[in-house]
């Protein structure tokens, strides 16, 4: 039975929620205070990754935590109110990402990503935005040979596990795709199934603008702009006020990334999120250099992507408070060491871009019924992989909510978890 339903928050997560209920039929409402795509979904890296099996563990070998203590390094920096500020939820990670805790979680988070590209597959046909999609894979790029073979001999066992696909190139390999990178480098790991978005921001517009669309059987929904001002039960139902407006439905879905954790605290409810933010610029090339592909340069901690924009240089994490101002020396660094792999232009955005990532210390998001709150449901805390696994999170949260087996089990994204 088709009811009303209201989605807050209008990046890739939410947006794909939207599209998967209004596609059942429902009567849905998507709001934001911005344009969707317009947050975090617009800054990412724009790869839709089928290859990252294995979440980001916090690092616990003494080397890198050595390395990272003077917090001058490119691939992660610290501010210390922000570590306080999240003192409980980062020990907690750092918990989980011992050994025996890790190798519990990564077939729970491998269940969501290996379904991930086909569930933008379908999203992506229907909106018609094949062309800001190239499917050829990304390379991470090494230099080191050791670390090269690492990564080699890791994903090949993610090969046998997972069904991850990849080539292993050599130096010459390498410059062969890649002729502008600078010397120095090892080798090269070709994953071959990662689809890239050529405009991020652009993709979950494209997907926003689909939902929004009228169709046979599925009447268009209704996309709201505005800020989100209270949020309540009403009866059986829910009700928020949008700008003043009072909007009234059966049923509430929570997508708003790093912003849900106040949200979630007026309901009673506790969800040890925490953030890690990400800056990025756009370059020009310079004597006519040309970027074939998105460039990981792994064991420094940046990518380079040929984007629409410009060649997009995006850092690695930086632990802070949500709401601290820019420092932008680590885009700074990030930009000095990629200048000496690729012939980089001048910048192209009047000021860098910084966004924040939802986190939880588990890994893994949280996608379901919020505990004791009945017709609210949650879909957040996807860490650095909103952008790829918004489209499943939908396809999954849209079954739950009408009832439906997902076909995969969903007590491990549960909110009841922590």
């Amino acid at each position: 039975m088709a009811r009303d339903l209201l989605v807050l928050g209008a990046g890739m997560v939410g947006v794909s929620t939207a599209w998967h209920l209004r596609r059942r039929g429902h009567r849905v409402t998507l709001v934001d205070r911005n344009a969707p795509g317009r947050e975090t979904s617009f800054g990412n890296a724009g790869i839709i990754q089928r290859e990252a099996v294995r979440p980001y563990r916090f690092p616990r070998d003494p080397a890198t935590l050595f390395r990272v203590l003077p917090n001058r390094e490119i691939d992660i920096r610290y501010r210390p109110a922000g570590m306080a500020r999240a003192a409980l939820p980062l020990f907690q990670y750092w918990r989980n990402s011992a050994p025996e805790r890790y190798a519990r979680i990564v077939p729970e988070y491998a269940a969501l990503i290996t379904r991930a590209r086909d569930a933008h597959g379908e999203m992506i046909d229907a909106a018609g935005a094949g062309h800001l999609i190239r499917r050829g894979g990304y390379l991470k790029v090494f230099r080191t040979e050791q670390a090269w073979r690492e990564e080699a001999r890791q994903a090949g066992r993610d090969g046998a596990e997972y069904d991850v696909t990849h080539r292993v190139l050599d130096r010459a390999a390498l410059a062969e795709l890649e002729p502008d990178l600078g010397p120095g480098l090892a080798g090269a790991i070709d994953y071959t199934q990662p689809w890239t978005a050529t405009d991020p921001g652009a993709l979950v517009a494209a997907y926003a603008e689909h939902f929004q669309k009228e169709g046979e059987p599925q009447p268009g929904g209704r996309f709201l702009q505005g800020n989100l001002e209270n949020l309540s039960r009403n009866g059986d139902g829910w009700q928020a006020e949008v700008d003043g407006r009072i909007l009234d439905a059966d049923q509430v879905v929570l997508a708003l990334g790093p912003w849900s954790k106040p949200w979630l605290e007026r309901q009673g409810l506790h969800v040890p999120l925490f953030v890690k933010r990400g800056y990025h610029m756009h370059y020009g090339a310079q004597d006519g250099a040309r970027l074939n592909h998105w460039i990981m340069d792994a064991e420094t901690g940046y990518l380079l992507a040929p984007m629409r924009a410009g060649i997009r240089l995006t850092t690695g994490a930086e632990l802070a408070r949500h709401d601290a101002a820019p420092r932008y020396r680590q885009l700074d660094a990030a930009e000095a060491a990629a200048r000496r792999l690729f012939p980089l232009g001048e910048r192209l955005d009047p000021q860098p871009w910084l966004g924040a990532r939802p986190c939880t210390p588990d890994m893994k998001p949280v996608i379901g019924p919020a505990p004791g709150l009945p017709g609210l449901w949650l879909a957040l805390g996807h860490g650095h992989q909103g952008f790829t696994l918004g489209p499943v999170t939908g396809q999954l949260l849209a079954r739950m909510m009408d009832g439906e087996p997902t076909g995969v089990d969903m007590a491990p994204y549960r909110a009841d978890r922590f």
